[in-house]
């Protein structure tokens, strides 16, 4: 027989506290529901620091397992949709499964927010906690995914110059800074601790960053150090998106060919400037020219129509184990291919597939990836006076990829990438956004070539001289600065992040210790037999 209902109201506290755990859980995920807004192609880089006040308030006071559960709520909220773009053609089985393992990275971090927070300065450990999180998540698993950097959110605000100081650990750091900074703020006018001295950190810590980016500004330089180059960037479109892009490759390298002859007619005609380099998109010859006759004059005849080296995107079989690399070919007008560089981060699931016995159980698609064999050098093309270091695609998220490429004598940046198999999603305009910030950090131009768009030519403080639409054939032509300086973020490399996932473990363990010595000493309690045990 069930227990009557209680009529003292006993139950009610347990029902208080039961509704408040669900507004916390509903809080921390609208939190980070709010840093995907802030991310292109939405203009709207001021949510991500409310993003993360919400969710330090949240975590204030709770204990690492809460702070795991709240951060993997957090990380579904921004994770989530971030990534919808990885189903838009093999639906939730590839999107669901990535985000919540994302999510549960986010958490980590997260779980240890809280024991970090107690210390003095505590905003200032828990946004270095936050990068430490990010530095895991750039590494595991598959060798890393750091697409949702918060850096890679922030092309628009002012947090953006301190890409050249500090690379994209420091904008995590300083927007992580602001948004606990505001959060502790929040919470302490709310519970009324409105002396100076409780404060002045919060103040400090959401006011600084801001000053800082304020002051990294003048940092970024546009001048041109070496000259200018006039630059083309290709889109030859696709017939169609999907998955099945590769059965149509040799309709792409037709409309690459195609669109560059248009290009050199333009030029003929007085229409456009005269390019001094072209480049065009990967997979934009996913016939191997260096094997196939057909491809080879279709590419030497472009090349020689428009007077001038062209680097083209191409999957190239090496005779020596007949796997194929993803490449970048160095085609110049007169003499033909002359150097290449082979894509060094390749992504996992696409050119790659890891344990693939396993996920067939789950589904067949897995049989869709490729068996890429990855590059080992950062290679720098010399067309005409720019030195051009070269990221493709899914590089381009790889903070030390990118950096190796550029530190390499390079004056100019291209990153060829394929977007088709992500339809109209909003993947390409997340990967603008990296080459952005891309170009800031290292202080680069930045030429963008895509099969399918979003095409752009980037400035070296970060703002787009030029962009095609998406599925659009088309060429961008535009003047752009060679610079040959290093920023303050090349020169440091990855010693800044190191600094700061040092700084965040030590804090860590000075938590847990202070946590312990905080702890109350064991007390005795009598049992039923009259003796003492210890609760």
């Amino acid at each position: 027989m069930s227990p009557e209902p209680r009529l003292d109201g006993q139950d009610t506290p347990a029902r208080a506290r039961r509704l408040p755990v669900l507004l916390r859980c509903l809080a921390v995920l609208a939190a980070g529901a709010l840093v995907y807004l802030s991310v292109p192609p939405r203009p709207l880089w001021w949510l991500a620091p409310i993003g993360f006040a919400v969710l330090g308030w949240v975590l204030h006071g709770r204990g690492a397992r809460a702070g795991l559960g709240y951060g993997f709520l957090f990380g579904l909220g921004l994770m989530t949709p971030l990534l919808a773009w990885t189903g838009v053609f093999v639906g939730p089985v590839a999107w669901l499964p990535l985000s919540a393992l994302e999510a549960l990275l986010v958490g980590v971090p997260c779980a240890a927010v809280p024991i970090v927070a107690r210390l003095r300065g505590g905003v200032l450990w828990a946004a270095l906690t936050w990068v430490a999180g990010e530095f895991l998540r750039a590494l595991f698993p598959f060798g890393g995914f750091p697409w949702g950097k918060i850096a890679f959110g922030q092309p628009e605000g002012p947090f953006l110059s301190l890409a050249a100081l500090g690379g994209t650990p420091l904008i995590a750091l300083a927007v992580a800074l602001t948004g606990f900074g505001l959060g502790e703020l929040a919470r302490r006018a709310h519970a009324r601790e409105l002396a100076p001295r409780l404060v002045l950190a919060p103040v400090l810590a959401a006011v600084l960053p801001l000053v800082a980016a304020a002051g990294a500004w003048p940092l970024v330089g546009t001048d041109p150090q070496a000259g200018e180059v006039t630059v083309a960037a290709v889109q030859g479109n696709v017939p169609r998106a999907g998955l099945d892009f590769n059965a149509q490759r040799r309709a792409v390298l037709d409309n690459h060919v195609k669109r560059t002859q248009q290009l050199a007619a333009d030029v003929r005609a007085g229409k456009v400037a005269r390019p001094d380099l072209v480049i065009w998109p990967e997979n934009a010859s996913d016939i191997d020219p260096l094997r196939n006759r057909d491809a080879f004059e279709l590419i030497d005849r472009a090349a020689k129509d428009v007077g001038v080296p062209i680097a083209l995107g191409a999957v190239v079989v090496d005779p020596t184990d007949g796997l194929p690399r993803n490449t970048v070919i160095l085609w110049d007008p007169q003499r033909g291919p002359v150097d290449r560089y082979t894509k060094r981060q390749l992504q996992p699931f696409g050119e790659t597939m890891p344990w693939r016995g396993f996920f067939r159980l789950f589904t067949s698609a897995v049989d869709r990836a490729g068996r890429f064999v990855p590059g080992t050098e950062a290679t720098v093309f010399t067309m005409g006076s720019a030195r051009v270091a070269l990221a493709t695609c899914y590089e381009v998220a790889f903070d030390d990829v990118v950096r190796d490429s550029v530190r390499n004598d390079s004056n100019l940046l291209a990153i060829p990438t394929n977007n088709a198999t992500f339809g109209r999603s909003e993947m390409t305009y997340q990967q603008l956004a990296m080459d952005r910030v891309r170009a800031v950090e290292h202080g680069r131009a930045v030429v963008v070539a895509a099969t399918s768009g979003v095409s752009a030519i980037v400035r070296p403080d970060g703002s787009v001289a030029a962009s095609t639409g998406l599925f659009t054939p088309e060429a961008l032509v535009e003047r752009v600065p060679l610079r040959t300086a290093t920023t303050m973020a090349d020169r440091l490399g990855a010693w800044p992040e190191r600094a700061m996932v040092a700084a965040a473990l030590a804090a860590l363990v000075v938590g847990l210790v202070a946590g312990r010595r905080r702890r109350p000493a064991p007390r005795d309690v009598p049992s039923a037999a009259g003796d003492h045990v210890q609760a």
